[in-house]
């Protein structure tokens, strides 16, 4: 079984403490590879080696530096299959999802941003005849990237390329639950001959690896992604050391369906928003409010919808949705359809375990579940339950849906679905989000800031 390494200073190393984690196949849940379970020690070496490699990376023309991530974008899309194949048993995702959108897009993140640092323009403005003032933006020196299980190389990618792009030198730290393309990855980098010391990938639990990066003084900025909690603990060691800092927290996000939208258009988009990845994506739509004259019909067709996804494992053609990242993870989930159980929904389809056969007989299933009735302001409405469980109710106008959507601590994406442009504008600018879709969900500029509100987080 294969050992992982953690990538410091341009080498493949083992954890200074030679002990490891094991690593679970979710859609088993038996252990298929072992993963460095580092911490202080490693995180130093990683900083030693970035602390020798910024001076010259920092003033590499962006030139340069633009033609290291375009090689990794074309070593990542070349090796498309393999990552994909590999993220899928890391995370229990279904194949088809991690060759369409994981892989693909972490292959974007590092060409979109070669292209940006060639076309960056800083700020110049002149007083007549006496001064001209000018800004310089200058790499702020070693950044923490922290990313998540979800996601794991879409996500860790979208945080190191700009920061490798600026000139910045980063020491990444991928989810301990699913670090096998992160693993991957440190192989492309050196393929690419990325300079030693540039990118540091450390291996490990967020309370040693993590702790340690957060709370490093030579680390001038983080980026996290993750739960609410951990970003407040974060924050917390960060702020008296004033560091930058970059949180993308938890979600509630909230589904606004009006009459008069795109019907066949929504249900398609709304069905994909709710259950993609297994629920297991911030961005999500866990909450659906439809307007009461489509309400009826809208509930038979997306149950109905919901019905027919295909559980199974994630590995084989025509699944739909694949396995929960780990067992402890389904208990979470079941107890809060329990929850809602008792708070007044009723199960509309799913509501409990998906056991299959063979291969899969004992990885981590659930079934999409669709639940009607529990209030906008109880638990199983404001708490985050990151799987494939939505809920629904209708409203009447959009007094009332903007007080459900708006009230929970939230605010990360929401998704607004009408054919009246006037009210698209009025309701998105009154939605309490860092981002709103219109008409659409997913669809992401690079070019525009990205980040929530209230506790989903701050930075952009």
């Amino acid at each position: 079984m294969e050992h992982l390494k953690n990538y410091i200073n341009g080498e493949l190393v083992e954890p200074i403490s030679r002990r490891y984690l094991d690593n679970y196949e979710p859609a088993t849940g038996r252990v298929y590879s072992y993963v460095p379970d580092s911490d202080e020690r490693d995180v130093e070496f990683a900083v030693s080696a970035a602390e020798k490699a910024f001076p010259a990376w920092s003033v590499t023309p962006a030139q340069e530096r633009a033609r290291f991530l375009l090689h990794i974008a074309d070593l990542i899309t070349q090796n498309l299959d393999f990552l994909a194949h590999a993220e899928s048993i890391d995370s229990g995702k279904p194949l088809s999802l991690a060759k369409s959108m994981d892989i693909p897009r972490a292959a974007s993140n590092f060409s979109f941003f070669a292209s940006a640092i060639l076309h960056f323009a800083s700020e110049a403005h002149t007083m007549e005849d006496t001064v001209l003032n000018y800004t310089l933006r200058k790499p702020i020196g070693i950044a923490g990237c922290i990313s998540p299980w979800n996601l794991p190389l879409y996500l860790f990618t979208w945080k190191i390329a700009p920061a490798l792009a600026a000139g910045n030198c980063v020491i990444g730290k991928p989810s301990e639950i699913t670090p096998m393309t992160a693993y991957l990855f440190s192989k492309l980098c050196q393929e690419a001959d990325l300079p030693a010391g540039v990118l540091s990938i450390v291996h490990g639990v967020g309370s040693k690896a993590g702790a340690a990066i957060s709370r490093h003084p030579k680390i001038g900025a983080i980026s996290f992604t993750g739960g609410t909690k951990t970003g407040s603990e974060i924050a917390r060691v960060a702020a008296p050391l004033f560091k930058k800092l970059s949180l993308e927290l938890g979600g509630k996000n909230p589904v606004l369906i009006f009459a008069d939208c795109d019907y066949s258009t929504m249900l398609e988009t709304t069905v994909r928003s709710a259950f993609t990845n297994q629920g297991q994506i911030c961005l999500c739509g866990s909450r659906v409010f439809i307007q009461r004259s489509l309400y009826e019909k809208f509930k038979a067709d997306f149950v109905a919808r919901a019905k027919k996804l295909n559980v199974g494992d994630p590995l084989l053609e025509g699944v739909d949705q694949g396995a929960l990242i780990s067992q402890a993870h389904k208990a979470k989930i079941l107890s809060y359809i329990e929850l809602a159980k008792q708070e007044g929904g009723r199960i509309l389809c799913g509501g409990g375990e998906v056991k299959l056969s063979g291969r899969c007989q004992d990885g981590s299933f659930i079934a999409p579940t669709v639940i009607e009735g529990p209030s906008y302001d109880c638990r199983t409405n404001q708490e985050e339950i990151f799987g494939p469980v939505v809920t629904i109710m209708p409203f009447d106008t959009e007094e009332e849906v903007l007080q459900y959507a708006n009230s929970t601590p939230y605010g990360l994406a929401s998704i607004l679905w009408t054919g009246d442009l006037t009210r698209a504008h009025r309701v998105a600018n009154q939605l309490q989000s860092g981002i709103v879709w219109v008409n659409c969900w997913m669809v992401r500029d690079l070019r525009t800031p990205f980040g929530g509100m209230k506790q989903s987080g701050i930075g952009r």
